[in-house]
């Protein structure tokens, strides 16, 4: 069974950059679509970028373009994820969460996907933006 964990989130002051990982475990991310998604307190939870499985797409929400990289790596041994994220607002504050899909829409990234298009999560990793 495929088991995502994200790290990387902490503190960081407005106009800084975060790099979040997303590692998996049990499966290799081969043939999955990634997307990366937020949720800040009494939201709901939004998409904010995706990767297609093999890395050729990425779709940006608009509240993260221009300001954000991702990059993938479908090693055998370790899949990971990058998303970084630059030019930190404080409405960046949120929980971070990555999630894979192997249907074709998270796995294409022709678009960003639903949430609901996801079936694996990570348990998030928590970003705070303040000076």
């Amino acid at each position: 069974q495929l088991q995502l964990v994200e790290s990387g989130g902490g503190l960081v002051q407005p106009g800084g950059s975060l790099r979040l990982s997303c590692s998996a475990s049990g499966l290799t991310l081969d043939y999955y679509g990634i997307g990366w998604f937020r949720q800040a307190p009494g939201k709901e939870r939004e998409v904010i970028l995706c990767i297609s499985s093999s890395g050729r797409n990425i779709n940006y929400a608009d509240s993260v373009k221009g300001r954000s990289t991702i990059s993938r790596n479908n090693a055998k041994t370790t899949s990971t994820v990058i998303l970084q994220l630059n030019d930190l607002k404080p409405e960046d504050t949120a929980t971070y969460f990555c999630a894979a899909g192997r249907n074709k829409s998270p796995a294409t990234c022709q678009r960003v996907p639903h949430k609901e298009e996801y079936d694996n999560w990570g348990q998030g990793t928590q970003v705070t933006v303040s000076s």
